[in-house]
């Protein structure tokens, strides 16, 4: 029950910090849809037994940080690069060996390499991921595995 709450409180405050309407009709519809969240979450019986480690907290803002420390700087060397034109750019396509032993840990592996400006990944077979890059720096910078063991680290 106190979970309920908690889980309650925290969506009315989400729901009037994004809203940004204070009118009747937007209260009593963020009302109703706080207690159909509530209600389905009780019906998955998730809400009480749910709960996050801190290791994982921890380790998920440290992951969280870093990847966005990454966009930024991707997407400045992207910029950069389209200033220079055509001749700076080195497309390329590389087969890369990832750790992520779970399906989500995949998903987020490939994800973080996608959000990364100027990579893409084309195809994951097992754990050999194809990615195509803008750079060839980006395949290199893949290649040290940074990102491979902040991924790992999550999945534990």
């Amino acid at each position: 029950m106190r979970h309920t709450l908690i889980l309650a409180l925290l969506l009315a405050v989400f729901w009037l910090l994004i809203s940004g309407h204070y009118t009747l009709l937007m209260l009593s519809l963020g009302f109703a849809s706080i207690l159909l969240v509530i209600s389905i979450s009780n019906k998955m019986d998730s809400v009480d037994q749910a709960h996050q480690p801190v290791y994982l907290s921890l380790s998920l803002c440290r992951y969280h940080l870093w990847l966005a420390k990454k966009i930024i700087v991707a997407n400045i060397m992207v910029v950069k690069h389209i200033w220079l034109g055509n001749q700076s750019i080195t497309p390329s396509l590389a087969r890369l060996i990832m750790g992520p032993k779970t399906d989500l840990g995949k998903v987020i592996c490939a994800t973080s390499i996608t959000l990364t400006p100027g990579t893409v990944v084309v195809d994951v077979t097992g754990n050999v991921f194809t990615v195509h890059a803008l750079l060839r720096e980006n395949i290199q910078d893949l290649q040290t595995g940074e990102m491979d063991s902040l991924v790992s680290r999550l999945e534990c």
